[in-house]
């Protein structure tokens, strides 16, 4: 670790930050130093580093120096944020490792709420999934650690990603980018903005990627998990005066891939006996996978493959500044389809054939807020929030010839066809009405001394519904095959409802030591309403859904924290820090039926979780052609109390059966996290002009984690560091750079799977290898 910091520490004296976890600043470099930077993460403009809360923010020149494109890639900027993706659907991001559940494969019940909110352009996003579509013409980012309701629209218990983009100019400029790289990358992106009128002006820009297959599929030697994304966006601006102004805004953003699978990893032992474990049903069946290596890249599948999903909306942002107040109402309707098929047994023999999860939401929401102007003894903000979403989905599951021989045992106890064709097909529907009101006030006691009290009272209304059927395989009247049959896929229907009210709230007390020296402590609550699980429930003794599982109890987070901001040797060095301490009762997660029958996995109530941690970061200018920064996180996450988790697969039998899980480490969230990044420059002559040369760095660590909720010794990924280098030259209107990411090669894993069935296999997702390419960019 004494390296590891070593390295750190260096790379932060060399390169220029990227993102700071305790109000990342955009570095002017000047002999200034640092200049400020805005952020409305209480709903007001104010400085950064002024503000008494822990968060991240990066702007939108920083987005494009680093080629940050997506919420993925944020995570390398900002230590304090983990994303996992196993496909666009299952995207789960946390915060401190929080957020919507403890793995990501829970994100397909859709009676499951983020605990991450992500909003963009103050619209709050009910879906993850949105969250994996490319980023586009932004003004800033900004990731809020800790509770974020007395300020938010949606009730947000983990911390939120507020998205800003840039608005549309009376003034025209244009700008266009175009990139090339390996693996037959392609990317374009483009804005124009300028004035239709003295009143009215607009903007309107667009992104396009692609990307060749980064896995090779043994079984149709074709490729896997390539790219292919779009989206535009369009925004009017009205503003008859300086107190007033109106932004009406549509977005579309599509995401059609031949993704997302993944490739051999390991295989674990289990407890089951050796005739039921992989190594010995695969020589059965005359297989081997076609390598053993995951940095291979091989696939071998042998069931359909594909992503088609899309996302869009439109809103509307009114602000009319009345001189002691501003008044702010924000309008917004999205939606959100989704199409996959995949191969969830990820290998070539004929077991599961047929996986998809279609999905269709729409949700509508308004808020409306007061905040005061100016510099005032006691500052405030308070708003009303209205949200109605509506979710439907066809789930549909079907098995092959050999489902049977390797989900439930060998010839003649059970017939080879007994699950051939054997199919489910559902219907889903999930409703929620939210309702809350919301506010913030700050009394500056004195020039120094400033106390900050929040609440926020929200009530939900929840109702779903699930329904299935069954149909297909070998038809027969033997109650044993028959129950077989049913232990694997099951037909059910039920109805529930939740509705629940529930207060949060935040204390903050910030006191100013000097000019450059702010300390601060926060106390907050959040609540994180009831849940409906939307894709069917455990079975009681008479082999009925057991209904009291439908719904899971409301979430409590308790957070404290306290931190330092500073400005020192004349605003060229800014270094802050902060320790935190976040619990969270009755956690909202994926845990494992404890009664008769399969063994499933259904939503649920974790006692207790808790995280530990302490963030860092500094950033300082060096001159007018160096400067650097480096930041640091470190989460001690367990399971406080889970006393009915999923067994690891080492310990996985025959029978079902569940684990306590109480004191081992929250799954999905590095002990250690840093990332550092810069640029150096120095002009140069360019034909008759004075042009820059700059040379660009970004790294990033990540240690060790589990991949899986079970913490199985088999899942636990490898620690692993990414560097990225860019080198380039600018001229008046023009840049052009090449870079390299991954320039080390680096082998690491995205994310890994425990096969369906309890095989032993393990998958993953290999992280891309070394790529590099040119990008040509101008503005005008």
């Amino acid at each position: 670790m004494k390296k590891l910091w070593v390295r750190g520490l260096l790379l932060g004296a060399c390169f220029h930050g990227i993102a700071t976890p305790s109000g990342a600043q955009t570095l002017a470099r000047a002999e200034a130093g640092a200049e400020s930077i805005l952020v409305t993460a209480r709903l007001r403009p104010e400085d950064a580093q002024s503000v008494p809360v822990s968060l991240s923010v990066v702007d939108g020149s920083e987005l494009t120096n680093t080629r940050t494109d997506n919420t993925q890639q944020l995570q390398f900027l900002a230590p304090s944020l983990n994303y996992g993706s196993p496909n666009p659907r299952n995207t789960s991001y946390t915060i401190r490792g929080l957020g919507s559940s403890v793995v990501a494969i829970a994100q397909s019940n859709d009676g499951l709420e983020p605990g991450v909110g992500f909003y963009v352009d103050g619209v709050y996003h009910a879906r993850p999934a949105t969250a994996a579509f490319d980023f586009m013409d932004l003004d800033r980012v900004e990731i809020l650690r800790g509770p974020q309701g007395t300020v938010f629209g949606k009730n947000s218990t983990a911390g939120a990603i507020s998205i800003t983009t840039k608005a549309p100019s009376f003034a025209f400029e244009t700008r266009g980018e175009i990139s090339g790289g390996d693996f037959g990358y392609f990317q374009a992106k483009g804005y124009v903005t300028g004035p239709i009128s003295q009143e009215v002006a607009l903007r309107f820009s667009g992104s396009l990627t692609r990307r060749g297959g980064v896995l090779y599929n043994a079984f149709d030697h074709g490729t896997d998990n390539d790219i292919g994304n779009l989206a535009v966006r369009g925004e009017l601006l009205y503003q008859p005066s300086a107190d007033f102004h109106l932004r009406f805004s549509a977005d579309y953003s599509q995401f059609v891939n031949h993704c997302c699978t993944q490739v051999y990893v390991t295989v674990g032992q289990t407890l089951k006996p050796s005739a039921r474990q992989f190594p010995a049903m695969a020589a059965a069946l005359n297989y081997a996978p076609s390598s053993t290596n995951p940095y291979d890249r091989v696939a071998d599948i042998d069931a359909a493959l594909g992503v088609n999903t899309d996302e869009g909306g439109l809103g509307a942002n009114a602000d009319w500044n009345l001189g002691a107040v501003t008044l702010t109402a924000i309008s917004g309707y999205r939606w959100w389809n989704w199409d996959a098929a995949n191969d969830r047994d990820y290998t070539s023999i004929p077991v599961q054939l047929l996986q998809h999860i279609p999905s269709y939401q729409r949700q509508f929401s308004q808020e409306f807020r007061i905040a005061s102007n100016g510099a005032n003894t006691i500052d405030y903000v308070a708003g009303l929030y209205w949200f109605y979403q509506r979710i439907t989905g066809t789930p549909i599951t079907g098995y092959g010839p050999r489902a049977a021989f390797w989900l439930l045992g060998p010839a003649p106890q059970f017939p080879t066809n007994l699950l051939d064709g054997y199919r489910t097909d559902g219907f889903t529907r999930f409703n929620t009405f939210s309702y809350a009101a919301f506010g913030e006030a700050t009394w500056h006691v004195t020039e120094a001394l400033s106390v900050t009290g929040g609440i926020r009272y929200t009530y939900e209304d929840k109702d779903g519904s699930y329904a299935s059927t069954v149909s297909g395989g070998l038809q027969t009247a033997n109650q044993t095959l028959i129950n077989a049959q049913l232990s694997i896929l099951r037909p059910q229907s039920y109805t529930a409802t939740v509705s629940d009210g529930s207060p949060s709230g935040r204390a903050t007390i910030s006191y100013r030591i000097t000019d450059g020296i702010m300390a601060y402590g926060t106390y907050s609550r959040g609540s994180k309403s009831g849940g409906i699980n939307m894709s069917g429930l455990p079975l009681n003794p008479s082999n009925l859904p057991a209904l009291s599982t439908a719904v899971i109890k409301p979430e409590e987070n308790t957070s404290w924290e306290v931190g330092f901001k500073t400005r020192l040797l004349d605003d060229h060095l800014l270094f802050n820090i902060d320790a935190f301490d976040t619990t969270v009762r009755d956690f909202q997660a994926n845990v494992v039926d404890t009664g008769p029958g399969a063994l499933r996995g259904y939503l649920a109530n974790i006692d207790k979780v808790r995280v530990q941690g302490v963030e860092v970061d500094s950033n300082f200018v060096v001159d007018d052609h160096l400067s650097g920064h480096m930041s640091a996180t470190y989460s001690a996450g367990k399971y406080a109390s889970y006393q009915n988790g999923p067994c690891p697969l080492e310990l996985i039998a025959s029978a079902t059966t569940v684990c306590n899980l109480s004191g081992r480490p929250l799954s999905g969230l590095p002990v250690w996290a840093l990332s550092a990044g810069g640029e150096y420059s120095y002009p140069v002559a360019l034909l008759d002009t004075e042009g820059q040369a700059y040379l660009h760095g970004e790294y990033s660590y990540r240690s060790k984690m589990y991949g899986d909720p079970s913490d199985s010794r088999y899942t636990l990924t490898p620690g692993y560091s990414l560097l990225t280098a860019s080198l380039g030259l600018r001229d008046g209107p023009w840049d052009f750079s090449v870079w390299v990411r991954n320039l080390t090669n680096e082998h690491y894993l995205q994310n890994v799977t425990v096969q369906a069935g309890n095989s032993g296999l393990v998958l993953g997702t290999p992280g891309d290898p070394r790529t590099a390419g040119v990008t040509l960019r101008a503005t005008f």
